[in-house]
C-alpha cells in the first residue's frame, strides 16, 4: 500500500527554520552531503522509534507548499494514474542521484503532493 515516506518543508530561512523545528520537536537536522542546499531530519513515536522522515530546503516560490512524498513502487505507472483520474503531473520524474526518483503532482482539488520511487541498493 502506497504510504507517506517523507515529507519537505520549504524554508526562508534555513537557520531559523532549523531551530524553530530543532527546539520544537527535538529533531537532529543534518545537511546531505553534495551540492544541494538540503537538510534532513527523522521523527520519531512516543517511544522513540523512527518513523517518517523530511526535508528541508530554501523555498522555491513564495507559495510553496509542504510536500508528501507517497512511496510507490513506479512512478511511470502511478504518473499515468493520476492522469488518468484527472490529476496533473507538475514535475515530471526526476532522478535524485543515488536515492532515487520523485515526481511531483497535483490532485483534481489542486493540492500538491510527490510520487518517490526508491532506487533498488
Amino acid at each position: 500500500m502506497a504510504t507517506i515516506v517523507h515529507f519537505e518543508i520549504p524554508t526562508d530561512n534555513i537557520e531559523r527554520a532549523k531551530k524553530f523545528y530543532g527546539d520544537l520537536f527535538g529533531w537532529k537536522i543534518e545537511k546531505i552531503p553534495g551540492q544541494m542546499e538540503y537538510w534532513m531530519f527523522r521523527t520519531t513515536d512516543e517511544n522513540g522509534k523512527e518513523t517518517i522522515g523530511g526535508g528541508m530546503m530554501k523555498r522555491q516560490h513564495p507559495q510553496q507548499p509542504i510536500t508528501n512524498y507517497i512511496g510507490v513502487d513506479s512512478i511511470d505507472d502511478y504518473s499515468k494514474k493520476v492522469e488518468r483520474l484527472g490529476g496533473k503531473i507538475a514535475v515530471p520524474k526526476t532522478e535524485v542521484p543515488t536515492y532515487g526518483w520523485f515526481a511531483v503532482c497535483t490532485d483534481t482539488e489542486n493540492n500538491t503532493f510527490a510520487l518517490w520511487e526508491p532506487m533498488e541498493k
